[in-house]
């Protein structure tokens, strides 16, 4: 069996994270232009967001600085995306810049 180098899971970690950070962008700039987030469920991001806070104790629990980084990201962007939300949740959409 072929040893890998001790950085390489980190790596994966690393690639994993941002790419799931990332994830997370096109829906709050959607989000943002639009002014409006009806079809975000309110529960979803609500469980999601909580989940992300115990992937981050998970994250520190272990040591592993790419799980705390990509969900303190994911956390940021789910909870902006939240906020817009409640924000605009009972006002009438405005046209798009």
């Amino acid at each position: 069996m072929m040893s890998l180098p001790t950085w390489f899971p980190e790596a994966v970690g690393g690639v994993a994270a941002v790419c799931t950070t990332i994830a997370f962008a096109p829906q709050l700039i959607r989000v943002w232009r639009l002014r409006r987030a009806d079809e975000i469920s309110l529960t979803t991001f609500l469980l999601f967001s909580v989940g992300t806070v115990f992937w981050i104790g998970y994250g520190l629990l272990i040591g592993s600085l790419p799980v705390i980084l990509a969900n303190l990201g994911i956390l940021g962007l789910a909870l902006a995306i939240l906020g817009l939300k409640l924000r605009w949740e009972h006002t009438a959409p405005s046209p798009p810049p």
